[in-house]
């Protein structure tokens, strides 16, 4: 009878327990409601909030806008003040009465290019020191295409400077060819003791003259280095025999490429606004400082209001457009094509040899896509000249044979090599000190008739990266230049803008294979280093004052190009971003950058394309800015908001900080947490330094390939 009890204990021990599971939900759900409440009341009292947020933003707009338009003259007393010094540039040549031209008016360099083509007794030294002056002519003339606003020059004008520029490198390939042709004239006057051969280098900062003449056609002396220079050849066996001279002209410019090409990734101003994508006058040498203080004055602006509209539609219209210049590039080409020296084209022979390798190998023609890969370091022009008759003595006389035809290419018909593959000519080059090479260098030939680039009739390439050097085979002879991936150091991996001084500013790029920092004062920029692999390179350009397009220029030059194209999106894998809001930020951050810090933040790419992420710190102190004094800000191009995210925060949040409000400026969002001091600086912040900021911002966009 025992176990009757036990049951009867069980029972109530179970109505007991589910008693307390349902007093438990009861108690949950009775929780749960209270949270709802209390969440749904969180989220009334937060949109109550940003509502009120929202209706303060919409009073205060106008007049926040009224004072960001005030501050923006600024960006009008810089364009004023570019244009004055192009004026005051014009007036100060006319008046050295130094013999050089104005490229700028036809009939001066009309006459300088008459008198030039019309002197054709000069040496290769003579046409180097020329060469200088030409640079230089060219140099203006590719600035003011590249700085000059539509309302300074009419299209008529940018197309007669364009054909300038492509008649004065037409006429310094000529004079370079004329020059040789003198010197292969009386080459048997120069013989090596030991070889009976000719052969010299000359050189100087802007090119490479290097010649051999094959003068006793000896088959062991078919190959040769150009010791001062380091480059070399090993000639087939037929060659060898042949009265032939080979030369290697190194040019560090590129005369080449068609005329875009050279001007590609520099924003060109189309617009006719304020805020000059590219503009500056052109280097003066003064170092920052040294400008009277009347220069520093807010000159006039009667001009500049006139040539300003929609300042930042026009300049993100730039950001959006596409690059049309492949038609460019078209009638560019047949253009050069038509002033082309003899000596560039390449006979039918040659071009059936475009085909195959050295080896014999057929391979697909190769043309390189010029938007992706850029000619660094210039241009090699290897030929092999048809050597003309040597004097002869005959008593007391010399006699020589007068042919004339000008210098004549070799016509030079590759055999075959005793293994029955194709010859092939062995070239070594020296790669200039001056310039980078992040990666093993394509090699590319210049194919006249299509106006390309191409990597095919190129074989067995060797790349020696601690001697400099660089090996190959061709089958023919072609200006060959060493080409580099344009976008190789994009997207960056950080950057940093902080000011330094009165109107100075240091501005970091991390990019793939380098840290890039750049010095701004005043109108001036100057490289302080180059960061690769924990070692300083390029210090050849490193503590020079330029312009802000100056330092773009020979940064590219020296194969460090952090200056995204127009059609760089569709090379580098970067979200997309808003042209309208970027260019916006680009203009308020430079307002700022006197008396604050900014840089690159993780949450960028997380934004979406209407808005763009960054982080600021007020910096009135040297050096860069800790860690724990940076908040972050988003930037919709119409609205500023204070984020309560940080670098560190798990996910991306559009929660507002603590007693942040909505602004419709940069400045009007800064100046609710900022010190007065830092405020006074930023009004007292010279137009010269914010359009020198606004100009490297908007030349990298930070904002989008970051």
């Amino acid at each position: 009878m025992g176990p009757k009890p036990k049951k009867k204990s069980d029972g109530k021990s179970a109505k007991s327990k589910k008693a307390r599971e349902k007093k438990l939900r009861a108690e949950a759900l009775l929780q749960a409601e209270r949270e709802e409440a209390e969440r749904l009341e969180r989220e009334r009292l937060r949109q109550e909030h940003l509502t009120n947020l929202e209706a303060k933003y919409q009073g205060e707009k106008e007049s926040e806008l009224a004072k960001l338009k005030s501050l923006e003259k600024k960006f009008l007393y810089a364009l004023q003040w570019k244009m004055d010094c192009r004026e005051q540039a014009k007036w100060e040549h006319y008046l050295s009465c130094d013999g050089t031209p104005d490229p700028t008016i036809p009939q001066e360099i009309n006459t300088f290019m008459s008198l030039w083509h019309d002197n054709q007794d000069e040496d290769v030294q003579l046409v180097m020191e020329k060469e200088k002056v030409v640079l230089n002519l060219i140099e203006k003339l590719e600035s003011l295409l590249l700085e000059t606003s539509p309302d300074e020059i009419t299209e008529k004008l940018r197309e007669q400077y364009q054909e300038f520029i492509l008649q004065l490198q037409d006429l310094l390939r000529k004079k370079y060819n004329e020059a040789t042709q003198n010197l292969l004239k009386t080459a048997n006057m120069y013989e090596d003791s030991e070889t009976g051969n000719m052969h010299t280098a000359i050189k100087d900062e802007n090119s490479t003259f290097c010649i051999w003449v094959n003068l006793k056609k000896k088959a062991r002396f078919k190959s040769h280095v150009f010791q001062e220079a380091g480059h070399g050849f090993d000639l087939p066996k037929s060659l060898a025999l042949s009265s032939v001279a080979i030369r290697v002209l190194h040019t560090r410019y590129d005369h080449v490429s068609p005329l875009w090409v050279q001007c590609q990734g520099l924003p060109r101003q189309e617009a006719s606004d304020s805020q000059e994508l590219a503009g500056h006058p052109k280097d003066t040498g003064q170092e920052p400082g040294a400008e009277e203080e009347e220069g520093r004055e807010e000159p006039s602006l009667s001009t500049a209001e006139e040539t300003s509209s929609s300042v930042r539609e026009e300049s993100a219209a730039l950001l959006k457009e596409k690059s049309n210049n492949t038609d460019d590039a078209k009638e560019t080409g047949e253009e050069t094509e038509k002033n082309s020296d003899i000596l560039d084209v390449p006979s039918q022979g040659e071009e059936a040899l475009l085909q195959e390798e050295a080896g014999g190998r057929e391979e697909a023609p190769r043309a390189v896509d010029l938007q992706q890969l850029v000619p660094v370091g210039g241009v090699y022009h290897i030929d092999a000249l048809q050597l003309p008759p040597q004097p002869q003595d005959v008593g007391d006389w010399s006699v020589v044979e007068l042919l004339d035809v000008g210098l004549e290419v070799y016509p030079y018909s590759p055999g075959e090599a005793e293994d029955g593959t194709q010859e092939a000519v062995q070239i070594t080059l020296r790669l200039p000190d001056n310039v980078i090479y992040f990666q093993v260098p394509v090699v590319a030939r210049w194919e006249p008739a299509g106006q390309q680039w191409r990597t095919d009739g190129i074989s067995n390439i060797t790349y020696e990266a601690e001697e400099k050097s660089i090996s190959f085979q061709m089958g023919a002879f072609y200006p060959v230049a060493l080409l580099q991936d344009a976008h190789l150091n994009l997207p960056y991996q950080a950057w940093e803008l902080h000011p330094t001084g009165v109107d100075e500013g240091l501005f970091t790029v991390t990019a793939a294979f380098a840290t890039i920092q750049i010095q701004i004062k005043d109108d001036q920029c100057m490289l302080s280093s180059v960061v690769v692999e924990e070692e300083k390179v390029l210090s050849h350009i490193t503590g020079k004052w330029m312009s802000p397009f100056a330092l773009r220029e020979t940064l590219k030059r020296a194969g460090v190009n952090i200056f995204p194209a127009e059609y760089s999106p569709e090379y580098v894998p970067v979200p997309r971003k808003a042209a309208l809001t970027e260019v916006k930020a680009y203009d308020q951050m430079a307002l700022m950058a006197a008396a604050f810090a900014f840089a690159h933040s993780k949450w960028n790419g997380e934004a979406g394309p209407e808005r763009v992420v960054f982080k600021v710190s007020e910096h009135l102190t040297a050096g860069s800015a800790k860690d724990n004094n940076w908040s972050l800000y988003m930037f919709s191009g119409e609205k500023v908001q204070n984020l309560k995210l940080t670098e560190t925060s798990e996910a991306f949040s559009e929660e507002l900080e603590e007693e942040s409000e909505f602004h419709s400026t940069l400045h009007h969002m800064l100046k609710d947490t900022a010190s007065n001091k830092a405020m006074d600086k930023v009004e007292r912040a010279g137009f010269l330094f914010i359009d020198s900021v606004y100009q490297l911002l908007h030349a990298t966009r930070v904002l989008a390939y970051s």
